[in-house]
């Protein structure tokens, strides 16, 4: 299936962690996309780095992806903030090894947003000039309000609420989003389709960011929530694909 836009899924997974449950090469990714007629997409992995394990880097990992099938792949660095090295991580995926982008998952590693090591991060993704994405939900450190505080405190970071608050606390990530400029709402994951096109109507089309969340969730399924909201032209153009070119700094 193709479409008569380019698409961009913003939020996609591969993991290849030995005897982890979830085993997703790029490939079944791709596989994916191919169905649903998505031209790229950005991937990160499960596990945040730096991770430990004596024969699996998870940096490592997306990276080979990426340059196995670099029209198809873009990469974002999952770290853990309280690390060490967290920061220097960061700016070596971004201005060495080509990543596009940093993504933050509270609730695994336990730490609140707004903790000084995440503020670091944050800080810096908005120097190398790049998104931070959150995963955002119904899960503790990762509701919107919380994440708000991060938001805040780091004005000049783009910060990118993963499912937009997911089943319980959409409302409160668009009010957020509505208080902070700097923070745009991605369509993972989240069921509520009328609230997607709540917060098109309240925000603009600039601030809304397609992705699957896939291959744990569908994309062709999540592409048609979103298409079936009845988008004009240019709504479409920013949400598939301008909004996160932008924001990761690269021409559409």
């Amino acid at each position: 299936m193709r479409h008569p836009y380019s698409i961009i899924d913003a939020h996609t997974h591969i993991e290849g962690l030995p005897d982890c449950d979830w085993q997703d090469p790029p490939e079944l990714m791709l596989r994916l996309m191919d169905e649903a007629g998505i031209d790229q997409a950005i991937v990160m992995t499960y596990c945040d780095a730096p991770l430990g394990h004596a024969h699996y880097n998870p940096l490592d990992y997306v990276h080979e992806a990426v340059k196995k099938y670099p029209e198809r792949l873009l990469g974002f660095a999952r770290l853990n903030p309280g690390a060490d090295e967290a920061e220097g991580l960061l700016r070596e995926a971004i201005l060495q090894r080509g990543f596009r982008g940093l993504k933050l998952h509270p609730f695994g590693y336990r730490i609140p947003p707004d903790d000084e090591c995440t503020l670091k991060l944050l800080r810096c993704a908005a120097r190398l000039n790049v998104p931070a994405l959150f995963h955002c939900g119904d899960e503790e450190y990762t509701l919107p309000l919380q994440l708000e505080r991060a938001a805040q405190a780091c004005p000049e970071t783009a910060i990118i609420f993963g499912h937009m608050g997911g089943y319980f606390h959409v409302r409160d990530a668009i009010a957020v989003a509505r208080r902070c400029p700097n923070v745009y709402l991605e369509t993972s994951a989240t069921p509520h389709v009328n609230l997607i096109r709540e917060a098109i109507d309240l925000l603009g089309a600039d601030r809304v960011i397609y992705a699957s969340d896939g291959p744990g969730c569908d994309p062709t399924i999540e592409l048609k929530k979103v298409e079936m909201i009845g988008l004009s032209e240019a709504q479409r153009q920013r949400i598939f694909s301008a909004n996160i070119l932008r924001l990761m700094g690269v021409e559409a």
